[in-house]
């Protein structure tokens, strides 16, 4: 299958676009800058520049092609219509030029759409007041080509896809601990995240182009349920300081963020048995516990990437 991919070079992309030429299929990624097409053509692909904003790049590269994979997501998060109104613009550019081919588009969203305090799968509806409400319309957009003749369907991604060179929530978490000298969470740190490693998300992704049926919603998601404190207990052993309970305003000062203070202190575990049933899927990589214990999140590298993206300007606080 020749696959047109946009967000092959984030922080997810490349592993899925390096699970994809192994299993045989070309690659044609969007780049928008000559350092992201080097990096694609360095994984067996073919750049296409062009960008999110550039409809004509997105239309050319999903009509040469027999499937589509929408990774890429961007904007001002300040400005959620704008983040919604890009992102729609995207998913119709791609997916118009496959109507009525039986070719499979599959766009990306994430867990956080769920509803709060209990295990949510695949046939539950998005929660509007959920933090993450602003991928919904994105769901709703690539799923309504399924009405359209495309076996369109959309991963949501645990909000920690763990591995090397993770630059998200985690390394922000571990980051604040490095500052503060305590590794903290919020109130009794009961609440509940799902996680996934990169390499088994990338399977999934090669696996929804393959075979998930037309308006499959799939939960990317290897373990539903990781306690926000089982992680602050790891994080606090591998860099021997205490842990401790702080309320969500404290917690914005620890964090250096309240974006960050928000989303740790939510309930939001996630199952994803109806996915794995549905493609043959198996998470078989490290869990996120093990990867704190064995992976590169504890390298100064790890904390510079967490701070240049979560502090205001990039700047340490103390």
């Amino acid at each position: 299958m020749h696959v047109f991919v946009t967000g092959g070079t984030g922080q997810t992309g490349p592993t899925v676009v390096a699970e994809l030429v192994a299993a045989g299929h070309t690659v044609t990624g969007l780049a928008r800058s000559d350092a992201a097409a080097a990096r694609l053509e360095s994984l067996g692909a073919t750049p296409l520049r062009g960008s999110l904003e550039d409809l004509d790049s997105l239309r050319r590269g999903a009509e040469a092609a027999d499937g589509v994979l929408h990774m890429a997501y961007g904007g001002d998060y300040a400005d959620p219509d704008d983040l919604v109104r890009r992102d729609c613009a995207a998913i119709e550019a791609l997916g118009r030029p496959l109507a009525w081919s039986g070719k499979p588009f599959v766009s990306t969203s994430g867990t956080l759409v769920a509803k709060v305090g209990r295990i949510s799968t695949e046939q539950d509806a998005p929660d509007p007041g959920s933090v993450a409400a602003f991928r919904i319309a994105g769901e709703q957009a690539c799923l309504g080509f399924a009405d359209l003749g495309v076996r369109a369907s959309v991963v949501r991604l645990a909000p920690t896809v763990h591995g090397p060179g993770d630059y998200g929530f985690i390394p922000a978490f571990i980051a604040a601990a490095r500052r503060s000298g305590v590794s903290a969470y919020i109130g009794d740190g009961a609440n509940r995240w799902p996680a996934v490693h990169r390499a088994d998300a990338a399977s999934l992704f090669r696996l929804a182009l393959e075979k998930a049926p037309a308006g499959s919603v799939l939960h990317g998601v290897g373990e539903s349920a990781v306690t926000i404190r089982s992680i602050a207990e790891q994080v606090a052993e591998m860099l021997g300081i205490p842990t401790a309970s702080l309320t969500v305003e404290r917690a914005a000062e620890h964090l250096g963020n309240p974006f960050l203070a928000r989303f740790f202190s939510l309930d939001v575990p996630v199952s994803s048995e109806h996915t794995q049933a549905l493609l043959g899927w198996a998470p078989r990589h490290a869990t996120l516990l093990e990867d704190l214990r064995t992976g590169d999140y504890f390298t100064p590298q790890a904390s510079l990437r967490a701070e240049e993206i979560w502090l205001p300007h990039g700047h340490s606080q103390s």
